[in-house]
């Protein structure tokens, strides 16, 4: 019986590819989150189409500094001298067609 943690993990990666393929997106959870299982580097939990890999977090509370409030639509951040993140709503991005496009391509 795997952990709690494990578990919770395995569920959160399950619903992502579930709400994508409601919406008619190809998704695919990668078997024990190990992305081998597709063919991608091991930290792939889920790969959108043929080519759009996610690594899936779920922790019990995230720094509210980092959650985009109801006045905006991403929060952009970044480490000291590291690169830019952005952090956005799912259901946000699901409606934004170049991500639409993007996770429905199939590689030549």
């Amino acid at each position: 019986m795997p952990s709690p943690s494990k578990a919770k993990g395995n569920r959160f990666e399950r619903e992502i590819v579930n709400k994508l393929t409601s919406l008619g997106i190809t998704a695919k959870r990668a078997w024990g989150s190990n992305g081998a299982s597709l063919g991608m580097h091991e930290e792939v939990d889920v790969l959108v189409g043929s080519s759009f890999k996610i690594q899936a977090k779920c922790r019990k509370k995230i720094a509210s500094f980092l959650i985009p409030t109801e006045h905006v639509d991403a929060v952009i951040c970044k480490e000291d001298r590291g690169e830019m993140l952005i952090i956005m709503r799912l259901d946000d991005v699901l409606s934004e067609t170049l991500f639409m496009k993007k996770s429905n391509q199939v590689d030549n």
